[in-house]
């Protein structure tokens, strides 16, 4: 079956702000959060403010940070993107526990950012 863009449901589903360290991140997390009254919450790697901004503790990937990219199949997307022409860091590759990918960030930074597809 060939993929169509328009089955792989891609739309955005966060943003990732690079931050200095922990303190840095909660602190922005938590400026956002009571600016715009999201909800703020603790994550393994980085502070969360709603859902859609995360606070790295420390520079994650990319130069601005990284944007999250959500499909229903990150392996179809990912094949679709490489027929256009985009290559996917294969390191980054995160799975599921049935084996399917969960998140793989694209090789190269769009506007500075690093880009990850993530399953939704």
């Amino acid at each position: 079956m060939e993929n169509n863009i328009n089955d792989l449901g891609f739309e955005l589903i966060h943003i990732g702000v690079n931050c200095e360290d922990a303190e840095d991140a909660k602190r922005t997390a938590e400026l956002f959060a009571r600016a715009f009254g999201f909800g703020f919450r603790e994550g393994k790697a980085s502070y969360f403010a709603g859902n859609c901004i995360e606070c790295m503790r420390g520079n994650g990937r990319g130069r601005n940070g990284h944007i999250a990219i959500g499909t229903v199949d990150v392996d179809r997307a990912a094949a679709w993107l490489e027929s256009q022409g985009f290559e996917l860091d294969a390191s980054s590759r995160t799975q599921e526990p049935d084996g399917s990918t969960r998140a793989i960030y694209l090789k190269e930074e769009i506007a500075g950012f690093a880009v990850h597809l993530l399953r939704k």
